[in-house]
C-alpha cells in the first residue's frame, strides 16, 4: 500500500489564514506581519491516524483599523513548495499533480472580505480560500491577544482537500486518507515595521 504524503492546507494559507482582524479599541492599527512568530500548520488523517505538516513560506498584506473593524483585510498567500510533509518523500509527492500540482499552481490563497467581533477575544472573518484554481468562502473563528506593540493571533478551520482536487485519482478515497483537513494559523502582527540599525 503507498503511504499518503499527506493531505491539504493551506491555505491556509493558510492560510492560513486570515489576519485582517478586529482588536480592542484602545489599540493600534496592527499591519505588519512578524514571519519569525507566525505559523500555518495542518493536520489530516490516515487510516484514522493523525498527520501533521507545516508550509515554511507565506506572505500576508495586513491592514486593521481597530476604530473600524468591519474594514479590516488580509491577504495570505503560501508558497506550496514549502511544504514540510514530515519526510523528503512526502514533500516530492504531494507537490505532484495528484495533490497541489506546484507547477500549474504555485500557491494558495485567503483573501478576507468581512470581520465580525463575537465578544470578549472571539472573532470570524470570512473570504474566500483558493487552491489548485477552486476557490471556496470559508468562515474562520479565530482569537486576539494584543500585548504592547504586537498582538498574537489564533485561529483554526477545517476544508475538505477534495473540494479542491487534492489528493484526486488513487487518493480520493476518503477511506484511507480523510477528506477533512483541519488548519491552524498563528499570526504575530505589529504596529509598525522595525527600525533598521545602522
Amino acid at each position: 500500500m503507498r503511504t499518503c504524503p499527506l493531505s491539504i492546507p493551506a491555505l491556509a494559507l493558510l492560510a492560513a489564514m486570515s489576519a485582517g482582524l478586529s482588536l480592542p479599541a484602545h489599540a493600534a492599527e496592527y499591519s505588519v506581519l512578524d514571519t519569525a512568530q507566525s505559523s500555518i500548520s495542518f493536520t489530516s488523517k490516515q487510516m484514522g491516524v493523525g498527520v501533521d505538516g507545516r508550509f515554511r513560506k507565506f506572505n500576508a498584506a495586513l491592514n486593521f483599523d481597530p476604530a473600524k473593524p468591519g474594514s479590516g483585510s488580509a491577504r495570505i498567500d503560501i508558497d506550496l513548495s514549502s511544504i514540510d510533509a514530515g519526510s523528503p518523500d512526502a514533500n516530492d509527492e504531494v507537490v505532484g499533480k495528484p495533490w497541489f500540482d506546484i507547477r500549474n499552481f504555485p500557491t494558495a490563497s485567503f483573501a478576507s472580505t468581512g470581520v465580525k467581533a463575537l465578544g470578549g477575544d472571539r472573532y470570524e472573518a470570512r473570504g474566500k480560500i483558493s487552491i489548485k484554481g477552486k476557490s471556496q468562502e470559508v468562515v474562520l473563528p479565530f482569537t486576539v491577544k494584543p500585548s504592547g506593540d504586537s498582538a498574537v493571533f489564533d485561529g483554526s478551520f477545517v476544508i475538505k482537500r477534495l473540494d479542491f482536487a487534492v489528493g484526486d485519482g488513487i487518493w480520493s478515497d476518503v477511506s484511507t486518507v480523510a477528506n477533512e483537513v483541519l488548519i491552524k494559523f498563528r499570526f504575530t502582527a505589529t504596529t509598525s515595521r522595525p527600525a533598521v540599525k545602522k
